[in-house]
């Protein structure tokens, strides 16, 4: 069987507890990404769901298990995997625009000055930003401007995988509709692979391709794969009109409200954790009616 773009396999992740012994945050965590996907990832706080975004970005290392992307482990930061964090992390000397040629430069250094400014407005303007406003330095932008500015500096060094680590959670409702609406344009046309932390029912069911839920911990694990049978494109003032969405989120609901508990503290005893795989789907023909012929009945005249 071909290995998914995004392998993550028997991933362990272990703290010293302060006490003399070790915290195990998950064990033998095994589950994939194909390439081009967009995969949200929902857990209680505390069940580990930045620790693996920082193995997957490489700013730490597990305790033991691989991560490989493209056939390649992961190890280090690099410029094939970009982060958008939730603080935005833009640097405060540089306008928007330099704040995106900053990184386009060192991805693509044989290219002219030119080339690297046409490419990064591109993007900029991909996420609604064009303009004088390119101009100004972070402090001068509105907290969604200085996240649009973030997500179109990821997008324009073209890495293989982003990681979104809760983007939006710093924004008012109205800017947070919008820039994820941004955010499904520029996915939509670059066709990258998303790896994303949310806290949000919703924004998860509107935005991805699956949903990871992770119990809670200690001894998490992705314990659900379910697949969002609901086509693209989406709207979210239409979304909820879909036979599966309601069905899909009290599935969530219920899984984080109860399931998340049920399962927490469970050990591998060497085994891997791999999802099982979801598929709630209210459009679908039943296997029972493609099968069976129609019933036929009598009717009677008297």
């Amino acid at each position: 069987m071909a290995k998914p773009f995004l392998s993550i396999e028997r991933l362990t992740q272990q703290f010293p507890d302060g006490a003399g012994g070790t915290l195990t945050v998950f064990e033998n965590s095994t589950f994939g990404v194909e390439k081009g996907e967009f995969v949200c990832i929902l857990g209680h706080s505390g069940c580990g769901k930045s620790t693996i975004m920082n193995i997957l970005a490489g700013l730490a290392e597990p305790t033991s298990g691989v991560v490989k992307m493209d056939g390649k482990h992961v190890s280090g930061p690099s410029l094939d995997r970009g982060v958008v964090f939730q603080n935005y992390s833009l640097l405060p000397w540089l306008s928007a625009l330099k704040n995106v040629t900053f990184g386009v430069k060192a991805r693509y250094p044989g290219w002219s000055k030119d080339k690297v400014e046409a490419h990064a407005k591109e993007y900029l303007a991909m996420v609604g930003l064009d303009g004088e406003v390119i101009n100004r330095k972070p402090s001068q932008l509105s907290g969604g401007m200085r996240q649009r500015v973030s997500i179109a500096r990821a997008f324009a060094n073209q890495p293989k995988l982003l990681l979104l680590d809760e983007p939006f959670g710093a924004l008012d409702a109205l800017t947070r509709g919008t820039i994820q609406d941004e955010l499904i344009k520029v996915w939509s046309q670059t066709e990258q692979t998303v790896f994303m932390i949310t806290h949000d029912i919703d924004e998860a069911i509107l935005l991805a391709d699956r949903i990871l839920l992770m119990t809670n911990g200690p001894f998490a694990r992705v314990a659900e794969s379910v697949e969002i049978t609901i086509p693209r494109p989406r709207n979210r003032t239409e979304i909820v009109e879909h036979p599966n969405y309601y069905a899909i989120r009290n599935h969530l609901v219920q899984f984080l409200g109860q399931r998340s508990k049920e399962l927490a503290g469970q050990q591998s005893h060497g085994d891997d954790q791999s999802p099982e795989s979801v598929v709630i789907d209210k459009t679908a023909t039943p296997p029972e009616a493609q099968s069976e012929p129609a019933t036929l009945r009598a009717v009677s005249n008297e």
